[in-house]
């Protein structure tokens, strides 16, 4: 049974979000980046809607946002989704929920299709965005480095049956 609930992130959620962020930024296996931002910058480098919380007893346990992929109009409909889930929630649903909202909101402004870029050997990830409809449409090899690592990327997309068909 779900405990939590599915609602707009504001600038009053984000020490948390940011701290799952920094979870996530840990395991070395979820991002490039190596310290999360601050608010500011991480405002203006998210679209302004689709910006969700998932909440149990007040407190965050996971939220998802999402990206432009470039700031030419012919992709103003596509969008890269970040998600993260507190540690001690993985793989209780709430990545799932998370994703379903953000597809809804996500088409309800415009945006026909979303893409993840996923580390390789992120499979739990891969699993989650593929459970929502996201399918495999690339593999990018030693794409970057995190640290001294080179790391793939696995690149997934879903394609909205609502939006731009």
């Amino acid at each position: 049974m779900e405990t939590f609930i599915i609602m707009p992130l504001l600038p009053s959620n984000w020490q948390q979000v940011k701290s799952i962020y920094e979870s996530g930024i840990a395991t070395g296996m979820a991002t490039f980046e190596t310290k999360a931002p601050e608010w500011e910058q991480w405002n203006n480098s998210h679209l302004p809607f689709a910006r969700l919380v998932a909440v149990e007893n007040n407190k965050v346990i996971g939220w998802a946002a999402l990206s432009p992929v470039s700031n030419r109009c012919v992709y103003g409909g596509v969008a890269e989704v970040s998600v993260y889930i507190a540690p001690e929630q993985r793989g209780k649903g709430v990545g799932k929920k998370l994703l379903q909202q953000l597809i809804t909101e996500s088409e309800a402004n415009g945006i026909w299709t979303l893409q993840a870029g996923i580390f390789a050997e992120n499979t739990a990830s891969a699993k989650l965005h593929e459970s929502v409809g996201f399918r495999l449409v690339g593999y990018r090899e030693k794409i970057g480095q995190l640290g001294s690592e080179w790391k793939n990327t696995i690149l997934m997309e879903r394609r909205s049956t609502k939006v731009g068909i």
